[in-house]
Formats: structure tokens, C-alpha cells, sequence
């Protein structure tokens, strides 16, 4: 008889939880919340800060800003083209604008795609620049940045360098 009234216990409790339980969230067959929804806001908003950041830094000719906006991995070939003859901190031509277009999630990360429009002796062109943000640990960072138009499905970011490409001036 002891044995039989745990079993009835145990099957009054049970049905107890299952109706308390949903309002829980536990037991429901809807998610109370989207889970992605959150990271993947997050995402595109620490992309395009540090994209935002880094047009900022071309536009002021902040070679050391323009470069803490990269990650670690891609300093040296930053180093090495970004204040080349064509590169984004070329003194030879300014930067009058640089605008966010753009941010979409990637193969390797967020793809944030940009209008620059660079002028030189008077002439003015809009290039369409693509970078790709990743997650370096607690940080996000620019992994690559590609000429091109961004977008086009696949992106300049397939086969692009892990550096930044120059812009071409006019």
C-alpha cells in the first residue's frame, strides 16, 4: 500500500508540474524568447561601429586609429599597405565621405559593406568597400577588407586577402 500511495503521489506532482511548468518556459512547444536574436544584434552592431570607426580614421589620415580598428593578425599587412600610393591613407588623395551601407552576416563573419568616395586634384570617385568583422575573444575586429561591390551575392570577400586592399584612386 506504501508503494502504491508514493506512485500516486508521484503522479499528482507529476501532473502539477505539468501544468505550472509552462509558465515557465519549461515544457512550452514555443521558445519564450529568440535565442540568436540578441548575438546576432550584437553582432552587427559592434561590426559597424568598428567599420564606422575605421572610415572615421580614413577620413582623418589617423593611421593608428585606422589600424586599432584591425585585428592583430592582419597589422603587418595593414602596415604595409595602407599608406602605399594607393592605399586608404594615401596623402595624396582625401577622403570627403564615408558611409555604412550595409551589414549582413558572412561565411567568416559580419560583412559590412561601405560607399568611400575619394578625390584627388579636384576629381571625385565612390568606390564600395567590404570588410569583414570577427570576434577576437570579449573584442570584435576588421579580419579583411576587399574592393568591390558588396553586394553581390558571394561577396568580394571570397579569395580576398586577410589585410587591407587599397582603394584605387582615381
Amino acid at each position: 500500500m506504501a508503494v502504491r500511495r508514493g506512485t500516486v503521489s508521484l503522479a499528482v506532482v507529476l501532473a502539477a508540474l505539468t501544468f505550472a511548468l509552462p509558465g515557465c518556459g519549461i515544457g512550452d512547444d514555443e521558445p519564450a524568447e529568440e535565442p540568436d536574436r540578441a548575438p546576432a544584434e550584437e553582432a552587427a552592431t559592434r561590426s559597424r561601429e568598428r567599420v564606422q570607426a575605421y572610415l572615421d580614421a580614413m577620413v582623418a589620415k589617423d593611421v593608428a586609429a585606422g589600424r586599432s580598428q584591425f585585428c592583430a593578425t592582419a597589422h603587418e599587412a595593414f602596415d604595409a599597405a595602407a599608406t602605399s600610393p594607393n592605399g586608404d591613407f594615401a596623402a595624396h588623395f582625401t577622403v570627403s565621405e564615408a558611409t555604412v551601407t550595409d551589414v549582413r552576416p558572412g561565411s567568416r563573419g559580419q560583412e559590412v559593406g561601405t560607399s568611400v568616395t575619394v578625390s584627388v586634384g579636384g576629381r571625385s570617385t565612390t568606390r564600395a568597400l567590404l570588410f569583414t568583422v570577427t570576434r577576437s575573444g570579449a573584442d570584435w575586429c576588421i579580419a579583411e577588407e576587399a574592393p568591390g561591390d558588396p553586394s553581390a551575392p558571394g561577396g568580394p570577400s571570397e579569395g580576398a586577402s586577410p589585410a587591407p586592399t587599397p582603394t584605387t584612386a582615381p
